[in-house]
């Protein structure tokens, strides 16, 4: 087995769920573990929906693919014979969570059931044992290489090992921290929004506008504007407002709540329809405005809060931990972080989405702070901030001194590929495995087909 398939296999399982809506024609079993079995429309499927998504597709791929998917099931196999844990909740969870995604590339619900041919209700159910097995997968994994950890003579090891001219070339990396203030908008125009968000409520009660049609034209949350103020929620979701959750799971269908403040602004919310943890919203968002004073207040507070820093009387942590209005800052210490979950805080400055936030930096060498500045949020919410460049590396090849933490990360992923590649060769045996003559002569299945039909009882 090629060490990267597990790699791949792990970090990313590529089953495709949306193509499962799309089952092909013909079909049959290609493949079973235990008494798992693998159909050609699972590969056929997953093939042609990294084509849709423009990735290169490898001559070997339905060769690859099979591979993974016989790893998989076989992990999933191991975790039942362990009994690992995984909670209906969970995968619940995560199901709301992938539908929720589908949704936001399509554009509302109806646009994804005409697109699948199939009820949101009826792809929840498709979903279910698919992400049960994925789940299971991943916690066998986790047993497996879980406490797997690496020495530092292990990563200079495996540095020395990699040819000068395959070290990869490392763009010039930013640490910027900023401190955030939202300014705070008068009374008379919270007391303006609120009034708006009444008056939306009383005409569609007393049946004289849609509340789509409101939302649409009037709500400040660029996330539903263009669906209607739609949302699919679940009670138990981390990332939704408490405060809006609350509110929204206390309706009934049909019914709008009154006026409600969050950290957002002011809401509305309409339930649609509610399915125990699960529900159908609508809602508008009016974020009351800031006038010149309000911002100009703001960028006074922290060009005194900068006056300060420039002079070492307060240290940057002491700023963020006393002026930030920045939610993100109490994990990062102010920094700014990429966008993709990791909470890296080393970033390549091509690949900053905040043109404005660009534009600040080109003017600012490193410990420089900058003036205050007005912005928009990613939610469209006007805030001042203070930008620095912490530190910056320059563009380098790859080294043990300024990138230790990249190929450490490299090096005790190949330790764990190991233990997992060892574990394989071990258990396969253990497991009864027939694969379709079709894909018997598949290099990458070797080890499987060589074990084929082997009904050694599982250890």
């Amino acid at each position: 087995m090629k060490k990267s398939l597990f790699i791949l296999f792990i970090l990313t399982i590529t089953h495709t769920l949306f193509a499962q809506t799309k089952k092909v024609i013909a079909d049959k079993i290609i493949a079973t573990v235990g008494d798992k079995i693998i159909l050609k429309s699972d590969i056929d499927n997953s093939i042609h929906d990294m084509q849709r998504q423009g990735m290169q597709i490898p001559p070997n791929a339905g060769c690859l693919l099979l591979q993974q998917a016989l790893a998989m099931k076989a992990l999933v196999l191991q975790a039942e014979v362990d009994s690992l844990p995984v909670s209906d909740e969970e995968i619940n969870a995560e199901i709301d969570n992938k539908i929720r995604y589908f949704i936001s590339v399509y554009g509302t619900k109806e646009v994804l059931e005409q697109i699948a041919g199939k009820s949101v209700f009826q792809l929840k159910e498709e979903f279910g044992p698919v992400f049960r097995e994925q789940k299971l997968a991943q916690l066998e994994r986790d047993k497996i290489v879980g406490d797997i950890k690496i020495t530092p003579k292990e990563v200079e090891a495996y540095y020395s090992q990699i040819p000068k001219d395959s070290l990869q070339f490392i763009e010039s990396q930013l640490e910027i921290g900023e401190i955030v203030v939202y300014p705070k908008a008068s009374r008379d125009v919270e007391t303006y929004a609120v009034d708006q968000l009444n008056e939306y409520k009383k005409e569609v009660e007393n049946g004289s506008k849609k509340f789509e049609v409101l939302a649409s034209l009037f709500t400040d949350d660029p996330g539903s504007k263009d669906n209607g103020g739609l949302y699919e929620i679940n009670r138990n979701e981390k990332q939704w407002d408490p405060v809006f959750l609350s509110k929204a799971f206390s309706l009934k269908d049909g019914q709008i709540s009154n006026v409600f403040k969050t950290k957002f602004g002011y809401h509305i919310i309409q339930m649609v329809s509610r399915r125990g943890d699960d529900a159908t919203i609508r809602h508008i968002l009016k974020i009351p405005q800031v006038s010149s004073i309000e911002i100009k207040a703001a960028e006074e507070k922290l060009d005194s809060v900068r006056t300060q820093l420039v002079d070492g009387t307060l240290t940057f942590g002491q700023a963020v931990s006393k002026y930030s209005e920045d939610e993100n800052s109490k994990f990062t210490g102010g920094l700014i972080s990429a966008n993709d979950g990791s909470g890296n805080t080393s970033l390549s400055i091509d690949k900053l989405s905040d043109k404005d936030l660009v534009k600040m930096l080109e003017k600012l060498k490193v410990g420089e702070y900058s003036a205050p500045t007005e912005y928009a949020d990613p939610a469209g919410k006007k805030a001042v901030r203070i930008v620095v460049i912490k530190s910056e590396t320059q563009p380098h090849r790859e080294n043990l001194r300024d990138d230790y933490d990249k190929v450490a990360q490299r090096a005790v992923e190949e330790k764990k590929n190991d233990a997992l590649e060892e574990w394989f060769n071990k258990k396969i045996s253990t497991f009864y495995v027939n694969i379709d003559k079709n894909y018997q002569s598949c290099p990458e299945l070797k080890s499987w087909v060589d074990n084929e039909n082997s009904t050694t009882v599982q250890k």
